[in-house]
């Protein structure tokens, strides 16, 4: 059986965590400055009715018909610009026109 006294035992112990960490903060690093993985700004109803160019009745009428996507936490809603983009682009579409 291998002994350490105790300065010894918390040397390995700081050496082992420190190492840990050390590659734990690099993936996070990594992770952190890919474009897929960050995370996307979420947008209230306010600010996407002024991406949108479109009043919050507007917005509200939308949400209600199901043609954007939205979520919910708590009380308040919220948007991902990229999600409402992508809805939207069939639904111009989908209507037809004159």
């Amino acid at each position: 059986m291998i002994q350490f006294d105790q300065q010894a035992l918390r040397d390995c112990i700081k050496d082992a965590i420190r190492e840990e960490l050390n590659l734990f903060i690099s993936t996070v690093r990594k992770t952190a400055n890919s474009p897929i993985q960050q995370a996307e700004k979420l947008l209230t109803k306010r600010e996407m009715a002024d991406e949108l160019d479109i009043s919050l009745v507007s917005l509200t009428e939308w949400m209600k018909q199901g043609r954007i996507p939205y979520m919910r936490m708590g009380k308040r809603i919220y948007f991902k610009k990229n999600e409402v983009v992508a809805s939207m682009a069939g639904f111009n579409q989908n209507k037809g026109g004159k």
